[in-house]
């Protein structure tokens, strides 16, 4: 069990929710990518109905790269013997010994920073990795497949079509080379859809926007880990942009609750957005808000717009936020505000990694 007092806080949230939670009872949960920063709620949501009740008996077993980093990321839970890792790349044959009752594909390089480092990389989860996955679900009729895609399948819209429908697509230029993370996506999801319809594999797909959350690494290229990281340093918030783009974010328990029931109660073959629409918020109000949050520490929003990184893609998105009324149906609504959830954040550090 985790000794993070915010992240037990937000388990027993998780738990609370109305997600039916006797589907896992006995079961064998596949999650590749365990150790990244949304999966690896899941891995602890599902650990934690083993602590609620050791008849729950659910194991999990989690396909990483690093096996250094995802024993880090799960140090509170060496002892745990229903937990178990899987060291290899997705891209490469699947191969367990064991019935696996439900997987969850999260195993992709979602950081800016690795687009324009290894866009190769970036892909091979995404489509590889995804059949490989699909073909064992198809050999071993699983009870269901829920595939991480993104809030990047839907390209550069016009503003009319923003909150964005699941059935509406924009422009992506395949020739740009950012484009490998969101075109890899959009692969990914027909992937799915067409082992569904060819094989009947039970596949779901969600599609997240801005999440974030205790775990999530500093300094993995978001702007939002940026400003976090200059919180819990005590300095000032740099900005690099005029701060005009505006991002729906959302808390993580809200999306793992929503990842969870897509996986359980979804539509065969359809997707999900799951994000807060209700807190869109420019990146310069986000700033402020952090700011303002700890007036004690006498912070400031500067603005350095000379600064750039070249390996740092930037997305031409202006505004991205989704229409959440398809998930709605599952009853599922994100709760948490920006203030309260950038807040549990922040002291989830102060807490304890």
């Amino acid at each position: 069990m985790t000794t993070n007092s915010i992240i037990k806080e937000d388990l027993e949230t998780i738990y609370n929710s109305d997600v039916d939670w006797s589907k896992f009872q006995n079961t064998v949960v596949l999650i590749t990518g365990a150790n990244g920063f949304l999966p690896a709620y899941l891995v602890e949501s599902l650990l934690y109905l083993n602590f609620i009740d050791p008849k729950n008996n659910v194991k999990v077993i989690c396909l990483v790269r690093n096996i250094e980093n995802a024993e880090s990321r799960f140090i509170d839970y060496k002892q745990c013997t229903n937990l178990e890792f899987i060291v290899q790349d997705v891209s490469d044959s699947i191969k367990l010994t064991e019935k696996v009752d439900y997987i969850i594909h999260a195993a992709s390089q979602a950081s800016p920073k690795f687009y324009g480092t290894d866009p190769v990389g970036t892909l091979k989860a995404n489509v590889l990795g995804t059949m490989n996955l699909l073909n064992y679900a198809k050999e071993n009729k699983i009870k269901s497949f829920l595939y991480f895609s993104s809030g990047e399948v839907y390209g550069e819209l016009d503003s009319e079509h923003i909150p964005i429908k699941e059935n509406t697509f924009g422009y992506i230029n395949p020739t740009n080379v950012r484009s490998c993370y969101a075109e890899s996506k959009r692969m990914g999801e027909n992937i799915c859809v067409s082992y569904h319809h060819q094989y009947g594999v039970s596949v779901k797909i969600v599609r997240p926007f801005h999440t974030y959350g205790p775990k999530m690494k500093l300094d993995d290229g978001r702007v939002y880990a940026d400003f976090v990281s200059d919180i819990l340093n005590e300095k000032d918030i740099c900005m690099h942009s005029d701060g005009s783009a505006t991002r729906a974010f959302c808390y993580l328990t809200d999306a793992t609750v929503g990842f969870l029931k897509i996986l359980l109660d979804g539509k065969n073959g359809e997707a999900y957005n799951v994000g807060n629409p209700n807190e869109e918020h420019s990146i310069l109000e986000l700033a402020e808000t952090l700011v303002n949050l700890y007036p004690e520490k006498g912070l400031k929003v500067i603005k350095q717009l000379n600064k750039e990184d070249n390996n740092y893609l930037k997305s031409p998105l202006k505004r991205n936020s989704p229409n959440i009324s398809k998930i709605n149906e599952l009853n599922w609504h994100p709760l948490v505000s920006i203030k309260d959830g950038f807040k549990r954040t922040i002291q989830s550090y102060v807490s304890g990694i």
